[in-house]
C-alpha cells in the first residue's frame, strides 16, 4: 500500500526557517499581483481617464489563464523538482509586470498597441501567478510535516498579505506626486525586488533525495490521463466544488462592501478605506488563531482541521447575515464590528482550507500532488473571476429592481450566507470521506 511505503520512507519536513523562507514567495506573489491589479487599475481609470471595464477585463482575463493550474501543478509533479516551477513562474510575472506597466504608460499615445502589450502582459501574469503559486503550494504539501501544517499556511498567507500591504505604502509613498517615470521606477522596483527574493527564499530550500526521486517516479507522465484520475477521486472532486462555492462567497463582497458603507452608511472614501483595513485586521487574526490553535491542538488530525473550515464558513455565514440586516437598518447599526467579524471568519475558513489542502493532496498517493493543487487553484481562479463580477452586477440590478440601496445589498449579502452555508456543509462531508486509495492517517509531509 501507498500508505505504508510513505510512513516507512518519510520526505523530511521543512523548519520553520524554510517555512517562513516560503512565505517570502507568496509576499512577493501578492507584491506584484497588488501592482498589476490595483494599482495600475487605478493609474489607468483615474491618471489615464480609460473606461473602468478595461482593467476590470484584463483582471477577468488573468484569472481565466489561470484554469491551466492543473496542467502546471502536473508539469511539477513529473519533473525533478517543484522549484525551477516557482522561479520560472516569477520570472513570468515579473516580465508580465513590466510589460503592463509599459503598456499602461504608452495607452494615451499609442492606445492599440497598448492593448495588445495589456492582453499580452496580463496573459503573462495569470500563467505566473498559477505556476508559481500552484508548485509552492505542492512543495509546502510535500515536505512540511503535518503537525505544522496550519501553522505553515497561517505563516504563508499573513505573509502575503503583508507584502500587500508594505507595497502598497512603499508603493504610494513614492509615486506621489505621480509622474510616468515615477510609475516606471516604482513598478521595475517592486517587481525585480519580487523576483530577487524568491531566488533567496527557494535556494537550496528542496534538495533531491531517493524518497522524492520515487515519488516523482510514480506519477503518470500523461496529463489527461492524471487529470481523469484525480477527478474521479470523490474527494478531490467534492473538495473542488467546496473550493469554488466557498471561494464564490468570499470573493462577491470585495467589490460591494466600499460602496456599500458609502451608499447606506455615508462613509466618506477614507472611511471606507479604515474600514477595508479594519477587515484585513480581522483576516489576520482569523490566520493567527488557526495557525496557533490548529498546530497546539490536533493540527495533525485531518478531522479537526475540517472542523476549522467548516467553523470558519459558519461563521462568515453569520458576518454576512449581519451585513443584510445593516443593510435594512441603515446609520445606527454596528458596522465595524460586524466588518471585523467577517474579516475574522473569513480568516479562520481561508487558512484551514489552504491546511486541508495540504493534507488532501497527497491522499491519491505519491507524485500527484501538484495536479491536485491545480486542480483546486483553478476552481479558485474561477471562483474570483466570477464572484467580484456577480457581486457587483447583482448590487445594480437589485439598485434597479428595488430603486433603493439598503435591499439590494440585503439580497447579495443574503446570497453570500447562503453559499457559505452550503460550503460549510460540504466540507463537513469531506471530513467523512475516504480517499480512493488510502485514507489519511497514512500521509506524512
Amino acid at each position: 500500500m501507498i500508505a505504508s511505503t510513505r510512513t516507512a520512507t518519510p520526505v523530511q519536513g521543512l523548519s520553520w526557517l524554510s517555512i517562513v523562507r516560503l512565505g517570502l514567495v507568496q509576499a512577493s506573489l501578492g507584491a506584484i499581483v497588488m501592482l498589476v491589479t490595483s494599482l495600475l487599475n487605478r493609474v489607468m481609470v483615474v491618471e489615464y481617464a480609460l473606461p473602468a471595464a478595461i482593467p476590470a477585463g484584463l483582471v477577468a482575463f488573468h484569472y481565466s489563464v489561470q484554469l491551466l493550474r492543473p496542467r502546471f501543478g502536473h508539469g511539477s509533479d513529473i519533473g525533478n523538482r517543484r522549484t525551477p516551477w516557482i522561479i520560472g513562474g516569477m520570472g513570468t510575472l515579473t516580465l508580465g509586470g513590466l510589460v503592463a506597466t509599459n503598456a499602461t504608460l504608452m495607452s494615451s499615445t499609442m492606445p492599440g498597441l497598448a492593448f495588445v502589450l495589456a492582453v499580452l502582459a496580463y496573459a503573462m501574469i495569470g500563467t505566473g501567478v498559477g505556476a508559481a503559486g500552484t508548485s509552492l503550494l505542492a512543495l509546502l504539501a510535500t515536505r512540511t510535516a503535518e503537525s505544522r501544517r496550519p501553522a505553515a499556511a497561517a505563516v504563508t498567507w499573513t505573509m502575503m498579505i503583508v507584502g500587500i500591504v508594505v507595497t502598497a505604502g512603499i508603493a504610494g509613498s513614492f509615486l506621489d506626486p505621480f509622474s510616468p517615470e515615477r510609475l516606471a521606477l516604482v513598478a521595475g522596483g517592486v517587481v525585480l525586488g519580487a523576483f530577487l527574493l524568491t531566488l533567496f527564499a527557494v535556494s537550496g530550500i528542496e534538495n533531491a533525495n531517493a524518497a522524492f526521486a520515487q515519488r516523482k517516479a510514480e506519477a503518470s507522465h500523461d496529463f489527461k490521463a492524471a487529470m481523469a484520475e484525480t477527478w474521479a477521486d470523490p474527494v478531490a472532486r467534492r473538495f473542488s466544488v467546496f473550493v469554488f462555492i466557498a471561494m464564490l462567497a468570499y470573493s462577491m463582497q470585495d467589490m460591494v462592501l466600499e460602496p456599500f458603507a458609502g451608499l447606506v452608511f455615508g462613509y466618506t472614501p477614507g472611511q471606507s478605506t479604515m474600514l477595508s483595513s479594519l477587515q484585513h485586521s480581522g483576516v489576520l487574526a482569523g490566520m493567527l488563531l488557526v495557525g496557533i490553535g490548529g498546530s497546539a491542538f490536533g493540527g495533525a488530525n485531518h478531522q479537526r482541521m475540517r472542523k476549522w473550515v467548516a467553523g470558519g464558513c459558519v461563521a462568515s455565514a453569520l458576518a454576512m447575515a449581519l451585513l443584510a440586516i445593516g443593510a435594512v437598518s441603515g446609520p445606527g447599526f454596528p458596522l465595524r464590528p460586524a466588518v471585523f467579524l467577517l474579516g475574522f471568519a473569513n480568516g479562520v475558513f481561508a487558512v484551514s482550507a489552504i491546511g486541508t489542502m495540504m493534507s488532501l493532496a497527497g491522499a491519491s498517493g505519491p507524485g500527484r500532488e501538484g495536479i491536485r493543487m491545480g486542480l483546486w487553484g483553478a476552481s479558485q481562479a474561477m471562483a474570483f473571476g466570477i464572484g467580484g463580477f456577480l457581486g457587483a452586477v447583482g448590487v445594480d440590478i437589485g439598485r434597479a429592481a428595488f430603486a433603493t440601496d439598503g435591499p439590494a445589498f440585503f439580497t447579495v449579502f443574503a446570497v453570500e450566507a447562503f453559499l457559505f452555508i452550503g460550503a460549510a456543509i460540504l466540507a463537513m462531508g469531506i471530513a467523512g470521506a475516504p480517499s480512493r486509495t488510502q485514507g489519511f492517517e497514512g500521509i506524512r509531509a
